[in-house]
Parts: C-alpha cells; structure tokens; sequence
C-alpha cells in the first residue's frame, strides 16, 4: 500500500495518476484534508481517508496499512510548517510504514540563501532520526511561469533582479519521478536531486519565448532595491518582495547551479524544456 498526501493539490495529485499507471488501485490510498475533493480517486478504486498535517490522530488513521507514504510539503503559508512535517512524519512512524518520502527541494539546507530551504532541511533532519527509511525528493523549482517571469507577453520584457542558473521543471516531470521512485524495485535512499540534467537562467526563458512567439522578448536585469520598491508599489509587501528577492540572489550565488541525471534516468527521456513549457506543450 502506498499512501500519498496532498493528492487533491497539482503535484500530488499527478503522482497519484501516474501511480494509476503502475500500480492496481486496491494498492494506493490517498490522505487529504476534504475526502469530498478525492472522489474522482475513489471512483477509481483509491482509498480515501481523512488526513491534515494539524491532527496526528486523523493521519495515522489514513496512514493504516501503508507500506510507503508520500508527503507533500506543507503549503499552508499561516502555519507552523516545520511542526506540521514532524507530525507527519510521526504519524507515518507510527502507523509502521517502512519507508517515508517527502517533497523537498533542491538546494537544501542549514544557513543557505534562501529562508524555505532551512524548513526543508529541518523535515530531511527529522526523516533521518525517524528510525524509518526514508528519501527526500529534491525538485526543481516549479510553479506559475506568470510569477516567475511576469508579464513578459504584454511588455516583451522579462523584468527581474539578476539572477544565476537554477532549475525549473515541469511539474508533470516531477510527478513521475515521484511514481517511479514509488513503484522501483531499487532504494532511493536520503536526499535524490531531481533537476534538470542542465540549469537555465531568465536569459533562457526569454530566447525560447522570442522563438516561440516571433517577437524580440528581452531579459532586463532590475536593480534589486527598485525591484522591490516597484513590487511595493504594486501592493506587493515588503517582506514578501524580499523574500522572493532572496530566491534571486540564491541563484546568482550559484546555489542551485548543480545539474543531476537522476531525473532523466527516472523519466527514461529527457525532461520538458523551458520551451515546452512556455508553449505548455506535453
């Protein structure tokens, strides 16, 4: 039995059809805050319970009988997250799964650049002491394009702070990654980078969307303290201006630089390019 939570959001959500690929249904359940937004799954034979990160009763109930469980990190922006992880993470102990994996990101760590990377280092360090075997899915970035690169079809500009390599997956990708690390026979033990076998920076985003579209889209580097002023004046608050920022300034540190195989291995073929992806191509 494979358990996976999150599953009525994107990420999970598409692991879980990928799962349906592999795997008879009797053997995935799923465990998620409204079981009423899951039915589409138990009309397919899913198991369905009832499960939040804030009542570590309810979760080991939905975790009953699970093999491996699949945790997506927290979202939930008003939360104590770091505390959220550890509850489930216990409760996957304690419902006597045998192997834990969590939705991590690459780059993570202690004292890095960019504040959500400690909160997933703290769940990695929690996962290791758990006593259970374990693996942390280091995705890429992936996401809104829009809020990455902004509204670069109506300007033809691709306005941000300097930024440095890093990668951006399709979040697809990253779902059937996250299925065959499920459904291998081999262990994904600890930390599995799962980015792009080459990173891309804003210039490259702005090549493929002139290509795409048959306009000159240009990349132009804002200074970091008019960055934030101008997203101030958009009604953006400072502190969550900054904190975007600092995603900026980790990729020009080279922090996210590090290209992995791992993702193509699991894909059997290449990952989607930034080109498909502008193109939302399949």
């Amino acid at each position: 039995m494979i358990i996976v939570t999150g599953a009525t959001g994107a990420l999970n959500g598409a692991t879980v059809d990928h799962l349906l690929k592999r795997v008879p249904p009797a053997r995935i359940g799923v465990s998620v805050r409204n079981p009423d937004r899951a039915k589409h799954l138990a009309d397919r034979g899913v198991r369905v319970r009832q499960g939040s990160y804030d009542d570590a009763a309810a979760l080991r109930r939905s975790f009953a009988g699970a093999e491996q469980v699949l945790l997506v990190s927290s979202s939930d922006i008003t939360a104590d997250v770091v505390t959220q992880h550890r509850t489930a993470i216990d409760a996957a102990v304690a419902a006597g799964a045998q192997r834990i994996l969590y939705t991590s990101t690459h780059g993570t760590g202690f004292g890095t650049p960019y504040p959500p990377l400690a909160i997933h280092a703290a769940a990695e360090q929690h996962l290791a002491a758990s006593g259970v075997a374990w693996t942390a899915l280091r995705n890429g970035f992936y996401g809104d394009l829009r809020q990455l690169l902004g509204p670069w079809q109506e300007t033809g500009v691709i306005a941000k702070p300097a930024d440095g390599p890093f990668s951006w997956v399709d979040r697809r990708d990253a779902a059937e990654a996250a299925a065959a690390i499920l459904t291998s026979d081999s262990p994904f033990d600890g930390p599995v980078d799962l980015t792009l076998p080459s990173p891309v920076t804003l210039e490259d985003f702005a090549s493929a969307a002139s290509e795409l579209t048959g306009r000159d889209i240009r990349r132009v580097v804002v200074d970091d303290e008019e960055w934030v002023a101008d997203e101030m004046a958009n009604g953006v608050p400072e502190a969550a201006a900054r904190f975007t920022l600092s995603m900026f300034q980790a990729t020009r540190s080279g922090h996210f630089a590090s290209p992995d195989p791992t993702l193509v291995r699991l894909l059997g073929r290449a990952p989607r390019s930034v080109a498909d992806q502008l193109a939302g191509r399949g």
